[in-house]
C-alpha cells in the first residue's frame, strides 16, 4: 500500500523515541560562566572543603580517632600555607585558619569524661575561628572577604576586576570589608561565650540541643547584620563594573 506524504517522516529529521527535539546548541557563554565561578570558588574548596571532607572520610569511613583524623587532614592546609609563604611571600589565611581550627580540635579531643567539658570544647574550637577573623581585621586583611568575593562577583571578570580595583583604591570599600568580617567575628565570639556559660550553668540535656540552636542563631544574626556591609559592597561593585 502506498504511504502518503504525511505518514512518512524522513529518518534524518525524526526524533529518537522518548527524546525531545533539540532546542539549539548551548552558547559558549554558559560554559565560560561556570568555569569563572568555579575558579572564584576554588580557594574555598581547596583550603576548606577538601580538608573538612577528608577529616570526615578518615573519621567516619575509616574509623580513625578524632585527633588522628584532624592531624592527617591538616597536612594539605600546612603544605598550602608553607607553599604560599615560599613561592609568593604571602600568608594563606584560609589555610592557616584550618590549621588553627584543627590544632584546637586536637587539643580538646583529649577532654573526656566530664560531659560539661565535652560540650564546652565546641566553644573552644569555634572561638579559634572567631579570634582568627577578628585578628585578620586588626591586620587589615579581612578573612571573610575570601568567601564573600566569589558570591559578590559571581565569577564575572568585570565584577572581579571591579572588586580588585575598589579593594585597593577605595577606603570606603575597605572599611566595609573590615566591617563585614568584624560582624561575623563578633557574632561567632558571642556564640562561643554563650555556649561556654551554658555548658556550666544549664542542664547537660538542655545544652545538647541548645548548643546547635546557638550556633545556627549566631550564623543567622551574622548573615542579617552582615547585610549592612554586604549591600553597599554589592552596589559599589555594580557601579564600578558598569563604569569600566
Amino acid at each position: 500500500m502506498a504511504m502518503t506524504a504525511t505518514q512518512v517522516q524522513r529518518p534524518e529529521t525524526a526524533p529518537m523515541p522518548g527524546t525531545q527535539a533539540p532546542i539549539g546548541p548551548a552558547g559558549p557563554g554558559s560554559a565560560d560562566r561556570r568555569a569563572e565561578v568555579a575558579a572564584a570558588l576554588r580557594p574555598l574548596l581547596i583550603d576548606v572543603g577538601i580538608p573538612v571532607g577528608f577529616y570526615y572520610l578518615l573519621r567516619d569511613a575509616f574509623g580513625l580517632s578524632l585527633w588522628l583524623s584532624l592531624a592527617l587532614s591538616s597536612v594539605g592546609p600546612a603544605v598550602r600555607a608553607i607553599a604560599g609563604l615560599v613561592a609568593a611571600r604571602k600568608l594563606n589565611l584560609l589555610a592557616v585558619l584550618m590549621l588553627a581550627v584543627n590544632s584546637a580540635g586536637i587539643g580538646v579531643s583529649f577532654l573526656t569524661g566530664d560531659p560539661r567539658a565535652m560540650i564546652a570544647k565546641d566553644s573552644i574550637v569555634s572561638s579559634v575561628i572567631a579570634f582568627a577573623i577578628l585578628g585578620s581585621v586588626v591586620l587589615r586583611r579581612p578573612l571573610m572577604s575570601a568567601g564573600l568575593k566569589p558570591f559578590m562577583t559571581k565569577g564575572e571578570p568585570c565584577r572581579t576586576a571591579a572588586w580588585d580595583r575598589l579593594s585597593v583604591a577605595s577606603p570606603r570599600f575597605r572599611r566595609l570589608e573590615l566591617m563585614f568580617s568584624t560582624i561575623w567575628g563578633l557574632a561567632l565570639l558571642a556564640e562561643c561565650a554563650a555556649r561556654l556559660v551554658g555548658a556550666y550553668t544549664l542542664p547537660v540535656t538542655t545544652m545538647v540541643w541548645l548548643g546547635t540552636v546557638m550556633t545556627l542563631g549566631a550564623i543567622g544574626v551574622a548573615i542579617v547584620a552582615g547585610g549592612a556591609a554586604a549591600g553597599p559592597l554589592q552596589k559599589m561593585i555594580e557601579a564600578e563594573a558598569a563604569a569600566s
